[in-house]
């Protein structure tokens, strides 16, 4: 009998026969006590009675799926004499429940960069339903585009994977919808959100914003030198940057107050004279573990200022002369050198 069966319908059961004759063969029948069933009695066009089995109320299945009752057909005689016979009623199944999910919310936690097919999340859905009609499958609802390029959703055992790479920087949060469907087409939905965890994958970035070169070498210090930009994409401590200066450049870094800039600036007197440009490397160095290092090379020139008197090669020069020297006759040759450059390096006599 079909669960869907509405209360008052009639079944025929089989008829006893008795092979005495007269009121020793009258039949009379009892049906063990069901609230589910009844008796009642059909009279044939030939006075013979039929059973039939009445259903009084709607039968659900999965609350209980068979009945065995117990038929009894007595005769007329003194005594009686009475057989038996078993009724079992399977209740076949109706797609009357739809699958239900074992959460409204899955969460997931999964750090980025996870290779292709790794397994996210397992989502659940069971129906009471036997058969076709109990038999659950999983697809995804109606998603973003995006969502089919990162993840995939196994029809028959939920399990959700990631078909391509996941990136924190790009976005850290995927919230989408499941949908659970049975054989008899019922449905369920759920809500999967997954969270990407950062990983140290990005190399800090150095940009030369400004840079002052040449830098007069009778600039005062603290004479901003370079502004510089640094940045790291990933978060938290992975994205935290700290920096150095590598030789002995007679500079200094100086951080912004929200330490995305840096100013490089000078940290003592240049001599030209002593070192006509420096280069040196910044190296900006995160938090991560292990480490990632960025590196920027920065060249600075230094201008010549006339700090530099002329020097002769002597301090004193001694001349002997005879006294009938013709005019115009060189007596002596000095020389005198400048460390300047250029014009503030070209020395003149007089």
């Amino acid at each position: 009998i079909g669960e869907w069966t509405l209360p008052g319908a009639r079944f025929p059961l089989e008829i006893a026969r008795d092979t005495d004759i007269g009121s020793n063969s009258l039949l009379t029948y009892h049906l063990t006590s069901n609230p589910s069933f009844t008796l009642a009695m059909k009279e044939s066009p030939g006075g013979k009675k039929q059973p039939e089995l009445v259903l009084e109320r709607a039968l659900d299945r999965e609350k209980q799926s068979f009945f065995e009752l117990v038929l009894i057909a007595v005769d007329g005689g003194d005594p009686a004499r009475s057989g038996t016979v078993q009724v079992r009623i399977n209740v076949t199944d109706a797609n009357d429940n739809p699958p239900v999910f074992s959460k409204n919310l899955y969460e997931a936690r999964v750090a980025e960069n996870l290779p292709a097919e790794s397994l996210v999340l397992r989502v659940e859905a069971t129906d009471a339903d036997a058969g076709a009609n109990g038999r659950v499958f999983y697809s995804f609802g109606n998603i973003p585009e995006i969502i089919h390029t990162l993840f995939t959703i196994d029809s028959e055992s939920g399990e959700v994977r990631t078909t391509g790479p996941l990136d924190f920087e790009g976005k850290s949060k995927y919230s989408f919808r499941l949908e659970a469907t049975d054989g008899g087409g019922l449905t369920d939905h759920c809500e999967v959100q997954i969270d990407i965890t950062d990983e140290n994958d990005n190399v800090p970035e150095i940009t030369i914003l400004s840079l002052s070169s040449p830098v007069p070498e009778d600039a005062p210090t603290d004479t901003v030198v370079a502004l510089l930009k640094v940045r790291d994409r990933d978060s938290g401590e992975n994205g935290q940057v700290s920096c150095e200066l590598s030789g002995e450049a007679p500079l200094s870094i100086v951080a912004s107050s929200g330490g995305l800039y840096k100013v490089l600036v000078l940290a003592k007197a240049l001599d030209r004279e002593e070192a006509a440009f420096h280069e040196l490397v910044l190296r900006a160095i995160d938090g991560g573990d292990p480490a990632r290092t960025g590196t920027a090379r920065i060249r600075v020139t230094v201008l010549d200022a006339n700090d530099n008197a002329p020097v002769f090669s002597q301090t004193e020069y001694t001349v002997r002369v005879p006294e009938d020297v013709p005019v115009g006759s060189v007596l002596v040759t000095v020389a005198a050198t400048d460390a300047d450059e250029g014009p503030n390096g070209h020395v003149k006599y007089s």
